[in-house]
């Protein structure tokens, strides 16, 4: 270029981005980029794989004549632009799901074209999003979706499930509330845990559940080995699906408790002293294994058990995927005529379970089908509660106690004084024999018992804690029983 001493390239570049794209920044400081009238966004540091901006617009300036820039001059450019988009106002970036205006939700269909369908209060249509309602975010696992067919009269739900192996129809509509619930970015949704006997098809239902929402490129992976691990591999999608889990540990546990309601990571910012990364989540996750040994009380509540069976009529993988192929677009039209239904249904929320938010999803998927989703969770939740008594002794010592309380009445003593008697019951006065695992202390016998209060609340028995002028208490209590119902205890 002859006037690059009165026009240099950081200029040429600096006018063209302007011209041709939008920049904004999102809470967190990250600045982004996007394509005029176009709603994917791209950080604008960004050198992934996917396409960055600093690719898009060299490749821009090459394909409308400006030439081709060295980098200095692409970084200086990028450098004030990025500096300028800290001034201007805050936009979120979604991956897959979104909140809309007037009470829409868009599902992003992982097009080039930007496609993607609003589900709205009238129904729901394909339309590009306007980039200042939505932009996407896409990275490696974000797949393409078919544009979902038209009036299928529900009958893609039902090709849904003659494709799966789940044992009976209310594993079937447990299932279909947690797709619905996938499509609603500020509803939490407890996590599918797909088990059954070896040869049910876990994986593979596993497998037709992400699709519906990630595509036919979704897949099932391996626990990672870290927290930190995990948490990038959740930010990075909208369904995490774990594939065939034996054993899940305290801090994996609590990892999964946290992607399911919500959680912030916070760490230091590379190529900085004294600057933090903000990592906000809360993900759709899918587990699918036959058994994972003893399920802590708190990831307990939010685990939603589906169950499988193994298939009278073994079908080839090649022929399934191009069945499934096939009748995937119907299946997401019928989807998405059910999440118009389910929303539109008035229902009262339930008011005594954890995840209440899912709770009333199926309690309004009740109203509109008649399914029965919302007694299919609370016997789900049941069965769970069962589990976690089976392999906790200590809870099945202080039911064991409870029976000697009178319903109606309560017994308050400290935790240390707890400690030697709910000792005594298990051990028979025999403290050497207490089993591995047991409280050491009366204040790990109370953080334990913390933990299972709302296990043991399912059961009947109430945990207290407090403080009078002697000191700290525990209590336990069993609450008179309506004068209908007799008093359960396992």
């Amino acid at each position: 270029m002859a006037d690059d001493d009165k026009n240099p390239g950081r200029e040429i570049i600096t006018a063209y981005a302007q011209a041709h794209f939008r920049y904004f920044r999102t809470a967190d400081g990250t600045v982004y980029a996007h394509r005029t009238g176009h709603p994917v966004a791209r950080p604008i540091r960004s050198q992934g794989t996917t396409g960055s901006h600093r690719q898009e617009l060299m490749v821009g300036l090459y394909r409308d004549g400006h030439g081709v820039f060295n980098g200095s001059a692409l970084k200086e450019a990028l450098d004030l632009i990025e500096a300028l988009a800290l001034a201007e106002g805050v936009q979120p970036v979604h991956i897959r799901v979104a909140p809309g205006r007037d009470g829409a939700t868009w599902l992003d269909l992982g097009r080039d074209d930007g496609l993607s369908a609003r589900i709205h209060p009238d129904g729901w249509d394909i339309a590009v999003p306007d980039p200042r309602e939505v932009c996407w975010r896409r990275t490696q696992l974000t797949g393409e979706l078919p544009v979902p067919v038209k009036d299928t009269g529900g009958k893609g739900i039902d090709l849904l499930l003659r494709l799966t192996n789940f044992a009976d129809a209310k594993t079937e509509c447990l299932a279909v509330a947690w797709l619905i619930g996938c499509l609603a970015p500020g509803v939490p949704v407890p996590a599918p845990f797909l088990t059954g006997p070896q040869g049910a098809g876990k994986s593979t239902g596993g497998r037709m559940l992400v699709r519906l929402i990630e595509g036919m490129s979704g897949d099932l992976r391996r626990a990672p080995k870290s927290e930190e691990d995990l948490i990038s591999a959740v930010a990075a999608g909208w369904v995490t699906a774990l594939d065939n889990l034996s054993h899940m540990g305290p801090d994996l546990s609590d990892a999964m408790c946290c992607i399911v309601t919500g959680a912030e990571s916070v760490k230091r910012a590379l190529f900085t002293d004294g600057d933090v990364h903000r990592s906000a989540y809360r993900r759709p996750l899918l587990l699918t294994g036959i058994d994972v040994g003893v399920i802590r009380p708190d990831l307990a509540e939010r685990l939603l058990p589906l169950h499988l069976e193994r298939p009278r009529v073994r079908r080839t993988e090649a022929e399934l995927w191009a069945e499934y192929a096939e009748v995937l677009p119907v299946v997401l039209g019928s989807l998405l005529d059910l999440a118009v239904q389910v929303r539109a249904a008035e229902a009262e929320t339930p008011t005594d379970l954890r995840m209440a938010d899912f709770a009333h999803l199926c309690a309004q998927l009740d109203v509109a089908t008649g399914l029965g989703a919302l007694a299919a969770y609370r016997a789900s939740l049941d069965d769970l509660n069962d589990d976690v008594i089976e392999g906790d002794l200590l809870a099945q010592t202080v039911l064991r106690h409870a029976e000697t309380i009178e319903p109606g009445t309560a017994q308050r003593w400290t935790s240390t004084e707890w400690l030697l008697r709910l000792s005594r019951l298990c051990s028979g006065d025999d403290v050497r024999a207490l089993p591995k695992g047991w409280p050491t202390t009366g204040k790990v016998l109370s953080d334990r018992l913390k933990r299972l209060q709302p296990t043991l609340a399912a059961r009947g028995v109430l945990i207290d804690s407090g403080r009078t002028r002697e000191g700290r208490y525990l209590e336990m209590a069993r609450p008179a029983p309506p004068s209908h119902e007799q008093p359960r205890l396992h």
